[in-house]
This record gives structure tokens, C-alpha cells and sequence, in this order.
């Protein structure tokens, strides 16, 4: 199958070849681009430099490639997903990976360790206070640095000749310009995206573990449960 993927300009880098792992073929649409926030990469490089943090969360891949060039020291390190922590490696950053795609697994993954320790959130301007909430009620301290800003393109997404559309995020849903088709298979990422796209009346067909790989894996079981 041809599939749209939602992804920022210049984050779909092995996109195709693992979409050619399960059978398929891809290409990148774009609801969202993002702005560095120069300043915010700064002062949270500078931060850890200071020895102010006792982990760092990174919470995609974008901010460990905006940050991990800069780091001079680093702390205890969590990654969510394998991309992130690819990031991370590149630049020798040894970290640990969270065995979820979903941040809200942070805290339990910590444990009791967290209790009195001050972590670090590079991410985007996109609130998350379910975390933050999670981290303060566990004893710990967040600390976030919002290195850079998603705002819509506004630009329709090109679905014309692609047979599923997947959204791998509830921010790239809520602000994509589309128009859906009977014939389009419609894929969330993830949970928290599928929630997000059940609750505006676009359920989706086909939901993730949180990666790509786990969606295409549960869209193959979707294309075979339909004799397809």
C-alpha cells in the first residue's frame, strides 16, 4: 500500500525503508513545521552544564537532535523509542530507552528513584501536564525548555493517490487540512493520537503501539483480517 505520513520536514529520514520492511511504500505529508527556539536550546544546554539536572527526558527524536550536538556533560538519560535514543548515540550520549512510546511511562519507569531529583525536558511548545503532574506528585522536580514551536502550514494534505493516511501525532490530526475518502484507510500512531481523532468523528481503522513499525505491523493484520 502507498501511505501519507505525517512527519515535520526533515524527521521522515528512514521512513521509507521501514515501511519497505512490511510491504509498503510511503512519503511525507506536512500539517505542522516547526521553529528553533534558539534560546531555549541554550539555556538548557547551559543548565546541564551547571549540573542542575539529575536526568534528562527526551521525549522525540527532534529535540535529542537539536540538543545532543551541544552537550558537553550529561546526567542520567531516558529516551523514548529507539529513534530518539539513535539520536542520542550518534553523539555518544549513552542513555537508557523507556519500554513504552508513551510518555506517561516515565515515572513508573523511574520508581522511587525519582523522589527529590531534578529532570530536564527538552521538547516542543505543546503542553503536557498529565507529566508534569506525574513527575511533582512522585517527588521530583520537571524542568522544561520548549525548544521549539509547532505551528500548522495550512497546506491540504496530498492524499489524492495514496490508500491510508496515518497521523503520528493528536497535534499533526487536530491541524491537518485533509478530506477523508470511503476508499482511504485511516491509521493513528498511537492511543493518545486515536483518542484525539475518535473524539473529532474520525475514528481511525488502524492504531499503533506508538512507533511506525508497531502501526504497520497492525495494519498488515487489518489488510488480513479484510482479505486484502
Amino acid at each position: 500500500m502507498k501511505i501519507a505520513v505525517t512527519r515535520l520536514a526533515g524527521k521522515e529520514e528512514s521512513d521509507a525503508s521501514r515501511c519497505a520492511r512490511f510491504g509498503h511504500t510511503c512519503y511525507s505529508v506536512h500539517p505542522l513545521r516547526s521553529t528553533i527556539r534558539q534560546d531555549q536550546i541554550s539555556a538548557f544546554v547551559d543548565a546541564v552544564d551547571r549540573g542542575e539536572f539529575d536526568c534528562l527526558f527526551f521525549t522525540s527524536a527532534l529535540p535529542a537532535k537539536l540538543v545532543a550536538p551541544h552537550l558537553n556533560r550529561f546526567p542520567r538519560v531516558i529516551a523514548i523509542g529507539p529513534g530518539t535514543a539513535q539520536e542520542l548515540e550518534r553523539f555518544e550520549i549513552e542513555c537508557e530507552t523507556l519500554p513504552s512510546f508513551y510518555s506517561r511511562d516515565f515515572v513508573p519507569y523511574l520508581g522511587d528513584w525519582i523522589r527529590g531529583r531534578h529532570i530536564g525536558i527538552p521538547r516542543a511548545d505543546v503542553p503536557n501536564p498529565k507529566l508534569l503532574d506525574a513527575i511533582a506528585a512522585a517527588g521530583g522536580y520537571a524542568h522544561e525548555f520548549r525548544c521549539y514551536e509547532l505551528t500548522p502550514t495550512g497546506i491540504p494534505l496530498d492524499l489524492g493517490e495514496t490508500d491510508a493516511v496515518l497521523f503520528t501525532s493528536a497535534m499533526s490530526f487536530k491541524k491537518a487540512v485533509w478530506t477523508s475518502r470511503t476508499d482511504l484507510i485511516v491509521m493513528a500512531i498511537g492511543e493518545v493520537t486515536a483518542a484525539a481523532m475518535q473524539g473529532a468523528g474520525s475514528p481511525p481503522m488502524v492504531v499503533g503501539d506508538g512507533s511506525l513499525e508497531g502501526t504497520l505491523a497492525a495494519l498488515n493484520r487489518f489488510l488480513d483480517e479484510q482479505g486484502r
